[in-house]
């Protein structure tokens, strides 16, 4: 019988219940044939096991036709085999070897200090205030931050950039909320961030530093240097992936403290390790909904055959609670261990960032643990209308150093 739901619906994660359809796929069919528009569709994968070895088969798999459902093909088409997030070998490999540079744990451990910098204050004025916008006042601007520090962005210009990716990766629009107007705003900030870029890569191209733009300018693919044009596309890969990923972990993470008291006093009273603790948040909100492949040959996935040419999806968020990997699986647990999730993808795509991320959670925990007592949702929580990021839009919470 063939299966109804579409878990690509971006409604779905908006005033749906993902979670319980997750569970009911992962047990009734697990890989299954998804109409997603009507009269075209992908496999859908919704298991642990045959999403890691799929992200694992990059002979059978390719990352040029896209990674995403409902992608722009013409966008796709320009930045295949130029972008890492769209590249096969033998360019991924080389790609990733000259942006790894700044993503090494060594190099970010030195910007711990630099987060630290960032967030106490915007915790600390959190305290202060009735009410915040957990995501746009404090969980948007730690990953803008940071991501202006590993491309050494000049300080005078920081706030600009900071308040610029804060409009280009603000609210969503679509049937569930926002307007016109939103997306108009949204489509200008990225357009100044796409003309900032270009002005620092020629600016880098003239006075190179140590820095991930530098890296890639005095790269080369095959013999040749990377022309603006690859720079700047993985420029963009950088911002979009270094913001979307903590934002959304660092908010849905929040709810989930809230909403799990002995959770939150097992943190703060160090009964769990920090690391398991940035690791289940990771699992549990797996910001990022899913990854597609494009069978380049014909393959079996799950005891489904998937012929060339057909699209594989993979839903990450449901394979971190497949419940023969993860016991108990929609319990929030800081100590579960061990905790292999794919919320960073599995493979030779990795992602490239993961580093980072872990660390901006890693602190902004700490932070919470260490500065604030109680935390409440103070207003309706708006849920983003995407089948790409599970992620929040606006979460008023009230902040406070005295437990009530």
């Amino acid at each position: 019988m063939p299966v109804t739901v579409d878990v690509a619906d971006p409604d779905l994660y908006v005033s749906g219940d993902p979670v319980a359809t997750w569970a009911r796929l992962r047990a009734t069919t697990p890989v299954f044939w998804n109409e997603h528009p009507p009269g075209r569709g992908f496999w859908s994968v919704m298991t642990y096991q045959p999403a890691l070895e799929v992200y694992r088969n990059t002979s059978a798999f390719t990352s040029e036709l896209g990674m995403r459902v409902d992608s722009d093909a013409a966008a796709v088409k320009a930045a295949a085999g130029k972008m890492l997030i769209v590249t096969d070998p033998p360019v991924h490999p080389r790609l990733r070897q000259l942006m790894n540079s700044a993503f090494v744990p060594r190099v970010v451990a030195t910007l711990e200090e630099s987060m630290r910098r960032v967030i106490e204050p915007l915790v600390d004025q959190a305290l202060e205030k009735e009410s915040v916008d957990f995501v746009s006042e404090v969980a948007a601007v730690l990953p803008a931050a940071i991501i202006c520090d590993i491309m050494n962005v000049p300080q005078a210009e920081r706030s600009t950039m900071i308040e610029l990716t804060s409009q280009a990766f603000g609210a969503s629009v679509g049937a569930s909320g926002g307007c016109p107007m939103d997306q108009l705003q949204k489509t200008e900030a990225h357009s100044e961030i796409f003309l900032y870029y270009t002005e620092l890569v020629e600016e880098r191209r003239r006075n190179p530093g140590d820095d991930v733009v530098s890296a890639l300018i005095q790269g080369d693919l095959s013999g040749r240097p990377l022309t603006n044009e690859e720079v700047l596309l993985n420029c963009d890969g950088l911002v979009t992936g270094a913001n979307e990923t903590t934002r959304h972990a660092s908010a849905a993470g929040l709810i989930a403290l809230i909403e799990n008291p002995g959770e939150w006093h097992r943190l703060k009273t160090g009964q769990v390790s920090i690391e398991s603790a940035v690791d289940e948040v990771l699992r549990y909100t797996s910001p990022a909904l899913h990854v597609m492949r494009v069978a380049t040959q014909d393959v079996e996935v799950g005891g489904q055959q998937v012929s060339a040419g057909e699209a594989v999806v993979l839903w990450n968020s449901s394979a971190n609670r497949d419940e023969s990997v993860f016991p108990a699986p929609d319990r929030f647990d800081l100590g579960r261990t061990p905790n292999r999730h794919l919320t960073f993808g599995m493979g030779p795509h990795f992602c490239l960032g993961a580093p980072l991320a872990r660390v901006e959670l890693k602190v902004l925990l700490q932070v919470l643990a260490e500065r604030v007592s109680h935390m409440e949702i103070t207003g309706p929580v708006k849920r983003m209308r995407s089948n790409f990021m599970w992620g929040i839009d606006h979460l008023p919470v009230a902040l406070s150093r005295e437990g009530r």
